[in-house]
Formats: C-alpha cells, structure tokens, sequence
C-alpha cells in the first residue's frame, strides 16, 4: 500500500483494508477485557476492546459509549481493496460532529501496543498522529500495512484498539452495501455508503 492511500484512509470532515479470513482470536484474558455491543440497522456488532494495551484509545471509546453519543451515528463509508471486493473496511462513527465530539486523543502506536490491522480490528480514523477523536474503522481481512511502520521515522499507522468478537456477518454486509457513484471527495468518491447504516445504540456488554 503506498503512501498516498495510506492518506486516503484517514478521516474527512464528514466522511471517511485483505484476505478474508475469521475474525482475531481473543486474548486468554478476554473475559476480563471490557465488550460494547453496537446495535445497528444491518444487526449488532461486539467489540473487545484491549484495554490491556491501548487503554488511551479505549477510554476515549467508552466516553462516547458511555455518553451515549454514538447513538444515532452511521457507518457511512465502505473502502473496499480491489481485486476482491470482499476485503476493505468500514468507517463509522458521528462524522465529527462538534457538538458531539470530544477532544483528540494522543496516538497510541501498534509499535508500541503490538496490536495489529488483521480481520475484525478496530482502530481509530484520524488526520495526523494526535488528531483522532470519535470516527473508527473495522476491518475486514488481514490489512497489516495500516500499522505503524518498524523503521525510524517511518509512517506512524492508525491506533488498533480492539477488535470484533462477534458480529462480523454484519461487518461484512455494511462493506458490501451499495455506495454514491458521486458522493465523497478525492480518493473517497466513490466510497460512500448509500444510504448510511444506522448505529441505533452503542452499549456495554
């Protein structure tokens, strides 16, 4: 994946990787490790969130949880990595919405986490390392080049906080829900889901 897609993953103002294979094996600690179930319009989705190792990131999650302010959001942006359109990803979240949004977080990097972009990670879209504050992303399929490149100086990646523990049937069917032709801007267009899927409520397990 070269650099400017790399860019092309990061989060708009408001809108927003490859073989399929089954979703991260939980951890043997996971029934300790914190679960939201995120209920929306094309079936529930349940996150692990690793707060063991990327608690900055979690915290920031469960805010929104927790808050409520994901209730009424949407998954509005289905990036899918051609040839095979069944691997990709799916941004979703409040499209930053101000009113809704609280403030950035510091970048957790999976150098230092040792979490990874594989089937069924989510991680936070962002602009720049430090910017991320509401809008995520699931993949789908085995996507390691969105984590933070080993050598000095080398891209920084997105911050994987977790991943889904059930649910990826629903993941897989937002990513193949028809998107706009027109809607979405630069390397976006194209990407937009429509219509959006309604995240109706974002619980703790």
């Amino acid at each position: 994946m070269t650099h400017t897609t790399r860019r092309s993953i990061l989060v708009g103002g408001g809108a927003l990787i490859a073989s399929s294979a089954t979703a991260q094996t939980p951890s043997p600690a996971s029934t300790a490790l914190p679960r939201v179930v995120m209920q929306t319009a094309d079936g529930p989705i349940t996150i692990e969130l690793a707060v063991d190792k990327a608690p900055v990131t979690c915290a920031n999650f469960l805010r929104y949880v927790d808050a409520k302010r994901y209730d009424g959001g949407v998954f509005y942006r289905a990036l899918k990595l051609l040839p095979d359109p069944f691997t990709g990803l799916i941004q979703g979240g409040i499209k930053n919405d101000p009113a809704r949004s609280f403030p950035p977080i510091a970048h957790e990097s999976t150098k230092v986490t040792g979490l990874s972009h594989k089937n069924g990670a989510i991680s936070m879209a962002r602009y720049d390392p430090g910017t991320a504050t509401s809008e995520f992303f699931i993949i789908v399929g085995d996507v390691p080049s969105l984590d933070a490149e080993v050598k000095e100086g080398g891209d920084p990646g997105f911050a994987v906080f977790g991943h889904v523990a059930d649910g990826m049937d629903t993941a897989r069917k937002i990513l193949a829900a028809p998107v706009s032709a027109t809607a979405g801007e630069g390397q976006m267009k194209g990407q937009m889901l429509d219509p959006e899927v309604a995240i109706v409520t974002a619980r703790r397990a």
